[in-house]
């Protein structure tokens, strides 16, 4: 396993970082397994686990917590987690405002039983909250040693810029990190998300480097897809034979096999090692549901890709391309709510 310094903060952390969204009800039900995982995981070289608390509605970091609970496991991992996302029924229980990030942090520290957390993430960005009260906040729980750093996740370039922005004119301490989704199918962050990051001087955390399973050699061109069970399951328009633009993604599947196969590793190897060789990459988040697929993944902690191999991945999907978009990506609120791009029927009548 190799290391790497997140960002500007100091923290050293793993290439790899276990990512803990399939524990739980979503993924794997069985707490004692999923901590085994957690537990061969740092065995093995990782000292980076990143969950949320939104992950199967915080049973995720229930998990994460019984697998540090050792005061030698905890001290020996740089625990990240994020907030955002609805947390329980009502209103008032999500958002990026003080007033939730208050109470979400508590919510967290307790099911992950720990005093501090290394790294707070906002899980998205929110319309409805100035960024300032969101950076006020999170600064007020870096003094009060509630956490040590704290980033954001899926943030497009703008809005990383922005906030940067306001942290310079207001005084504030900014966003150490950034984790967006980065695969050999999804290179879109290459293009404006990535530079910035860099020019922040911004560690970067990069979740889905197998496509959400694409990558992972179970969907092959001209193959059957069983569509009852695995990824194929939860998002069937992404691994439908017949829903547009899978055939281009099957033909770089392909493509990218035989380019694995000639450098003498498996597809999600080349896939994993892929984010980590842009220089803005400090960590890659590798998500096993199973004990096999944390194995499998490991395997390749020691590939680095040369720039003949990745020449030839920039021949079978171009720079800065998507190839799909990843689910959960942040889209302006502009683009998802009509209202918002149209004048009032009363404003209409009185421009006529």
């Amino acid at each position: 396993m190799r290391y790497r310094i997140l960002g500007g903060t100091g923290i050293d952390v793993s290439t790899y970082c276990l990512g803990t969204m399939m524990f739980g009800a979503v993924g794997n039900p069985d707490h004692d397994d999923c901590v085994r995982i957690v537990h061969a995981a740092l065995d093995q070289g990782i000292t980076f686990v990143d969950t949320a608390d939104m992950y199967s509605a915080g049973e995720s970091e229930e998990i994460v917590g019984k697998a540090l609970r050792e005061p030698r496991r905890r001290d020996g991992v740089v625990l990240a987690t994020k907030v955002h996302f609805p947390m329980g029924e009502g209103r008032g229980r999500s958002g990026n405002s003080r007033r939730w990030i208050t109470r979400a942090v508590e919510e967290s520290l307790r099911r992950l039983g720990t005093e501090w957390i290394d790294l707070y993430q906002v899980h998205r960005p929110d319309y409805r909250t100035d960024i300032e009260e969101t950076l006020g906040v999170l600064g007020d729980l870096v003094t009060q040693g509630k956490i040590r750093a704290f980033g954001c996740s899926t943030f497009p370039a703008e809005e990383i810029a922005e906030a940067h922005h306001v942290a310079e004119r207001r005084g504030l301490r900014r966003f150490r990190t950034e984790q967006p989704p980065y695969s050999l199918l999804a290179r879109g962050v290459e293009a404006s998300v990535l530079p910035v990051a860099q020019r922040y001087g911004m560690g970067v955390l990069t979740w889905a480097p197998l496509a959400s399973g694409f990558l992972s050699g179970r969907y092959r061109k001209g193959r059957p897809v069983d569509m009852t069970s695995g990824r194929a399951a939860l998002t069937p328009h992404r691994f439908d034979p017949a829903a547009p633009g899978n055939d281009a993604k099957l033909d770089a599947v392909e493509r990218l096999v035989a380019l694995a196969d000639e450098i003498g590793c498996s597809l999600p190897e080349l896939a994993v090692a892929f984010p980590a060789a842009h220089p803005a990459v400090t960590s890659v988040i590798i998500g096993p549901r199973t004990m096999d697929q944390l194995e499998g993944l490991l395997k390749g902690a020691p590939l680095v890709l040369d720039d003949e191999v990745l020449d030839r991945v920039d021949a079978i999907v171009p720079p800065g391309t998507n190839l799909y978009q990843p689910d959960g990506v942040w889209r302006p609120p502009a683009l998802t709510d009509a209202s918002l791009r149209r004048l009032p029927v009363r404003d209409r009548a009185a421009g006529e």
